[in-house]
């Protein structure tokens, strides 16, 4: 079968969304690439976002390529899939677009794996995949009946369970060097302007902490590490290609002492996010020997009650927090201390932390508002299991809670409502 794998023209205008606007690297796509050619198929992966390219421009591809199945992702990149722009609207737009030379629609992402349903109905698609769709994917070629991580328009997801990967069996990662070559952007780097292309990675999937911010129990959830072999050829395939910076997507970089050991003769420089009490004097100096050059470490809070609050799962003290990332921060030219907002916290106290990390060289943001993301412990605890309104809710409690946001979100976000396509829209200027 012909399966074309796309990843949408992402833009942002009016969206409470958090992470990097820049283009990076969409390695589900990837990763569905190699096992659905390891099976036979042929695949067309189009990277819209990297490239630059118009709805129509994707149609073209679509059209000469004629897919039997499009598969499309409602967030961009693994990289964000625990933080995604809440609303469908390039989605949207994207297979309105499409409709007519994608064959049958398959999406994937955070969406499809939480509120399945209502996914295929604002899209107009056959059929959502929860959880990883490497495995799956292959398995679309038989009878969709026998596909338990599958929910098509007929189905009952109450029923269904998210697939996750067994990441011994992907291939370490290969990507056209004329896509490599535009990917310029070095995710979270800030010590060195970029000379070479940047890549994301990942040497993990999953977390063992189940934080009441995070969204990652219906995809990327039970903590998984890849071969570190694999890792490595992957890391060395692409330093072939040019590739200057590395960015490590996994949920919880861990203080692996023998893929850091491997990483150091390599001379490459590399950011990533972790727990900052994993880690400790002798690990954080093999951690800067290895070529670690940014760390995002997720603090969320600065007092324990905080932390209790978000379920951090955390038995270090303020002051060994502290130590621990002004040590970093000599060990690794960008160290970031993220915080959430928490009712709990003096907002003196949290300026005056704040400062104290930063005359020691280490930078904090300011608390960043919590969005109760459907699927994570938050929304639960809220509303209970996720139904077709999940997002639309946690959306307006967003807007209705806060006045201010985060320095890299719009400055006045509109409500999902408006931010959504109505279908008949695209569905007219495409027909």
């Amino acid at each position: 079968m012909k399966y074309a794998l796309l990843n949408p023209n992402w833009s942002f205008e009016g969206s409470i969304y958090f992470g990097c606007r820049e283009p990076h690297l969409p390695l589900e796509l990837g990763y569905s690439r190699e096992t659905l050619e390891s099976a036979g198929h042929k695949c067309l992966l189009i990277d819209a976002h990297l490239e630059g390219l118009s709805l129509e421009e994707i149609r073209s591809r679509l059209r000469a390529f004629a897919p039997h199945l499009t598969v499309l992702t409602t967030a961009p990149s693994y990289l964000f899939w625990r933080c995604p722009p809440p609303e469908l609207r390039v989605p949207q737009e994207t297979a309105f677009a499409i409709k007519g030379t994608a064959g049958k629609l398959i999406v994937i992402g955070p969406h499809a794996s939480t509120t399945p349903q209502i996914t295929i109905k604002k899209l107009d698609a056959d059929a959502a995949i929860l959880g990883e769709p490497e495995e799956v994917l292959p398995k679309l070629a038989g009878d969709w009946g026998s596909v338990p991580s599958l929910c098509t328009r007929s189905s009952s997801p109450e029923n269904l369970r998210p697939a996750p990967a067994d990441l011994s069996k992907l291939p370490p990662l290969t990507w056209p060097p004329d896509l490599i070559g535009k990917h310029s952007h070095h995710h979270h780097r800030f010590d060195a302007v970029p000379q070479g292309p940047g890549a994301e990675v990942e040497a993990s999937r999953g977390c063992p902490y189940k934080c009441s911010f995070c969204s990652k129990e219906n995809f990327r959830n039970g903590f998984r590490k890849r071969p570190r072999k694999t890792v490595l050829a992957e890391i060395d395939g692409l330093l072939r290609e040019g590739v200057e910076y590395f960015y490590f997507i996994d949920e919880l970089f861990t203080p692996d002492r023998k893929l850091l050991e491997e990483l150091a003769p390599r001379r490459l420089k590399f950011g990533m996010q972790t727990r900052i009490d994993l880690w400790g004097p002798e690990t954080l100096d093999l951690l800067g020997r290895a070529g670690c050059v940014s760390i995002e470490a997720g603090v969320e809070s600065i007092s324990e009650e905080g932390r209790l609050l978000f379920n951090k799962k955390c038995e270090f003290s303020n002051a060994e927090i502290t130590s621990l990332l002004i040590y970093a921060g000599k060990r690794v030219p960008f160290v970031q201390a993220n915080l959430l907002f928490a009712h709990v916290d003096s907002p003196r106290e949290i300026e005056s932390w704040r400062g104290f990390l930063f005359e020691h060289g280490v930078w904090a943001n300011k608390p960043v508002p919590l969005f109760p993301y459907p699927g994570s412990p938050e929304y639960h605890l809220r509303w209970g299991p996720p139904d077709d309104l999940a997002w639309e809710r946690a959306h307006s409690f967003y807007l209705d809670t806060y006045s201010e946001f985060s320095d890299i979100q719009e400055d006045t976000p509109k409500p999902l409502e408006e931010l959504e396509l109505r279908r008949e829209k695209w569905q007219n200027a495409y027909s």
